[in-house]
């Protein structure tokens, strides 16, 4: 059973960082690609960054230059490392595993930025 569990969520002022990781269990981790997305109230989920399992990385246009993205497949885990953060970044961020064309989502954590 594939298991994604988010933590290191929070309420963080404006400019301020945050560091959510996610653990993956029941996968192949190494061969999994791994991405965070994000739903704000009212708004569709929308993706944040993904990372394969070689490395390569993309970002939305928002993120990019903030957030950063890594993986220890040692640990089976993904980071996201979220810098000058901005009231607009809230919203629940959500990790995804793909798998051999399967997608696993985690519970989600609560990332809430104050101005």
């Amino acid at each position: 059973q594939v298991q994604l569990v988010e933590s290191g969520g929070g309420v963080v002022q404006a400019g301020g960082s945050l560091r959510l990781s996610c653990e993956a269990s029941g996968i192949f981790f190494s061969r999994t690609v791994m991405g965070w997305y994000r739903q704000a109230p009212g708004k569709q989920r929308e993706l944040v960054t993904i990372m394969t399992s070689a490395g390569s990385t993309n970002y939305a246009d928002s993120v990019k230059g903030r957030f950063t993205i890594s993986r220890d497949d040692a640990k089976n885990t993904v980071t996201l490392q979220m810098n000058s953060l901005k009231p607009e970044d809230t919203a629940v961020y959500v990790c995804k595993a793909t798998y051999y064309g399967n997608d696993y989502w985690g519970q989600g954590t609560q990332v809430t930025v104050s101005s």
